[in-house]
């Protein structure tokens, strides 16, 4: 799998780094305002699993994790814009404060179907803490108040993120070599 790989943008380590100061950060804005319940995550899943696992244990404070699976992909490498629900939450979030945890903010579009979504269950706020912003043009206009890097657009794995599945199990961010995917 390394091989790839044509170059690592973001290795291990400045990924521990990262997500230990988004859990900081997230741990001083809702410790005092969240309550006795805490705060509810949502991991989207499949990509943001791995993130969501070290953020967590990087919040200082009482939390709930819950997992929602969306799709707007398809079998290609751009999203559709049509997104589908294929697991929904288990928690209600009704007068929470929700933080989605998600692994990469690329076109934007699933991620504002799931704001939109999410605000209709009646949280008591909903916070983006998104481990990569890519810089795509025509990105949907979100607002991630976490965001832990700042990415090329550039077709990229590793750390939960896939290509047909595979290379999510690389510790390190990489942009894969386009013979494989073109």
């Amino acid at each position: 799998m390394n091989d790839d790989i044509s170059r690592v943008i973001f290795s291990e380590q400045e990924i521990a780094d990262r997500v230990a100061d988004l859990g900081a950060a997230i741990t001083r804005d809702y410790k005092d305002v969240a309550g006795p319940e805490g705060i509810v995550v949502v991991c989207v899943l499949r990509g943001a699993a791995m993130y969501t696992c070290d953020l967590i244990r990087a919040i200082d404070m009482p939390l709930e994790v819950d997992f929602m699976a969306v799709s707007s992909y398809g079998s290609g490498v751009k999203s559709t814009g049509v997104v589908r629900i294929l697991k929904d939450l288990s928690s209600n979030i009704h007068g929470r404060h929700v933080v989605i945890a998600e692994d990469i903010l690329d076109s934007g579009l699933t991620l504002s179907y799931l704001i939109k979504n999410l605000k209709s269950r009646g949280p008591a706020s909903i916070s983006v803490a998104t481990l990569l912003r890519k810089d795509t043009p025509n990105q949907a206009d979100v607002n991630c108040r976490y965001v832990g890097f700042e990415c090329p657009d550039e077709f990229i794995v590793g750390y939960g993120l896939d290509y047909a599945e595979r290379y999510r199990n690389l510790p390190y961010i990489g942009v894969l070599k386009p013979e494989i995917y073109q």
